[in-house]
């Protein structure tokens, strides 16, 4: 069926079921949007120009997550603000990889208009790199899916079948 998406809350994967709470691209833009600073409804409505309707559910998804959530607005208007939880703040990784990846591949030289930089030096940042424990730089062939032991059973717990 043409529009259908697939459930991913039960995957096996970390990657699915993250893809499953925030990998539609309005997502993304709404936490870049929050991320900018931008809290209000109307605010993200007219940054990203999208529907209402859509607007709402996404919003409504990324609370239901903990990504967001909702807190009055700081003029003491009765309109709500959506605010970034710590779980929210963490994806900021994300999107600046995302930025990162579409600033080298997505744009003809010149093109871009805008560069993200360090607020404080306002100079770029360095490009993300995966390093491991012993601080080595890692790249796509040093990655490997291991699974994980299973939990030891507590003394007195009942298995099921």
């Amino acid at each position: 069926m043409k529009g259908k998406r697939t459930n991913l809350d039960d995957a096996a994967c970390a990657i699915a079921r993250s893809l499953g709470v925030i990998g539609d691209w309005w997502s993304l833009l709404i936490l870049r949007d929050a991320l900018a600073g931008k809290r209000r409804f109307g605010e993200l409505q007219k940054s990203l120009g999208m529907a209402k309707n859509i607007l709402s559910a996404r919003l409504q998804k990324l609370v239901e997550h903990g990504i967001l959530a909702t807190a009055p607005a700081s003029d003491g208007t009765a309109y709500k603000a959506y605010v970034l939880t710590p779980k929210g703040k963490k994806l900021y990784l994300v999107l600046v990889a995302l930025w990162q990846w579409g600033e080298e591949f997505c744009f003809a030289p010149g093109e871009l208009t805008y560069d993200m930089v360090d607020r404080q030096t306002q100079k770029p940042f360095q490009p993300l790199e995966l390093r491991a424990r012993d601080g080595g730089v890692r790249g796509p062939g040093d990655l490997w899916a291991l699974p994980r032991r299973a939990p030891k059973a507590r003394r007195g717990a009942s298995s099921r079948r």
